[in-house]
């Protein structure tokens, strides 16, 4: 049985299986569930806690130990079984899978592990998990949903934001849920229950969002220029190596220039994307780049590209992070002054 994050609590007001199975790797929504879950058990009569945690040398003897017995006064007890690496060996995986059979009903068992990969998730020890239990998938929240979460967890707190005020927040929290909660929080503590506005959440809020070359790229591949300056400047802060961001914008280039080939000897443009192997939301970005970009642009921007990592390795002198701003902009298809004169001649 899956259970969405959302219907967890619902769920757990009604019953409580003696299998729970939480993974994924958005580390605030699975302690969160995990936390409830626990609460659960508490009220479920579970008043002693096993925690165990699979680190090298683990003996998976424990784990079945733990769940042959009940408390030290014959009460529940809950099983709070951690994997950190996903990978519980072939020992874990036969372990597991014979606790899957036989589970004990007296206790409540608790399973964290991080996001499981596709053979992970299509082994036979979590199909046997998934049929005898309940699973919980936490992942990552999309920007484009992250303002209606906030919202939520405002609500939370008796105190509600316009959508601009939303916006501003998912802005500043993006990619950092664990500092977004902790922000929100701070709302309840120094602002008033009711309507909040932007003034006063600039002043009691700090910019805790995190980012990655990969979100860069799905920015200026997807045109969107006010956020790749956010994403590269917050990079440039981090101490982020510009050569990888480098790397991932030639990569993009050459996807793009491979695409225009492709559509070119007649394969139609969606077929030509999906040849590219880029995945997930970056694949849509790429087709609107494709789209932007015609392809008498490409050879000048790979020559851009290709001057602008010699400049990050050292070879040459100037800013790689200013150059790579000015390169990504013209990508996004809305050249910065700086873009203008010192690509003009190139891109």
């Amino acid at each position: 049985m899956e259970i969405r994050p959302n219907d967890l609590p619902r769920h757990l007001s009604r019953k409580i299986e003696s299998l729970y199975v939480v993974h994924g790797d958005e580390p605030l929504l699975a302690l969160e569930a995990g936390d409830e879950i626990r609460s659960a058990a508490r009220r479920a009569g579970c008043d002693e806690r096993d925690v165990l945690v699979v680190e090298p040398g683990f003996k998976w003897d424990a784990f079945i130990g733990a769940n042959a017995n009940l408390g030290l006064f014959g009460s529940r007890k809950l099983i709070d079984l951690r994997i950190p690496s996903g990978k519980p060996g072939l020992d874990g995986a036969k372990a597991l899978e014979s606790y899957a059979v036989n589970p004990n009903p007296d206790n409540v068992t608790l399973i964290t592990l991080p996001r499981l990969d596709r053979a992970t998730l299509n082994s036979a020890w979590f199909a046997a998990l998934s049929q005898t239990g309940a699973t919980v998938a936490v992942q990552p929240i999309e920007r484009e949903t992250l303002p209606r979460w906030i919202a939520a967890r405002l609500a939370r707190q008796n105190q509600r934001a316009s959508d601009e005020v939303l916006t501003y927040l998912a802005e500043r929290c993006e990619g950092n849920l664990l500092a977004a909660r902790q922000e929100i929080e701070k709302l309840a503590l120094v602002l008033p229950e009711g309507e909040l506005a932007l003034e006063s959440v600039e002043g009691a809020t700090t910019d805790v969002a995190r980012y990655d070359v990969f979100q860069a790229s799905e920015a200026w591949l997807a045109g969107d220029a006010a956020r790749t300056i956010r994403i590269l400047t917050a990079l440039e802060a981090e101490g982020e190596a510009v050569t990888l961001a480098v790397w991932q914008m030639t990569e993009d280039l050459r996807a793009i220039a491979g695409v225009h080939a492709a559509q070119k000897r007649g394969v139609p443009i969606a077929a030509a994307v999906r040849n590219t192997r880029v995945w997930g939301r970056r694949q849509a970005a790429l087709e609107k780049a494709v789209r932007r970009i015609p392809p008498a642009r490409i050879g000048a921007m790979v020559t851009a590209v290709a001057r602008l990592d010699a400049l990050a390795k050292g070879l040459t002198a100037g800013n790689p992070w200013e150059d790579l701003v000015a390169l990504a902009l013209a990508v996004c298809g809305t050249p910065s002054r700086r873009s203008a004169a010192s690509l003009s001649t190139r891109v």
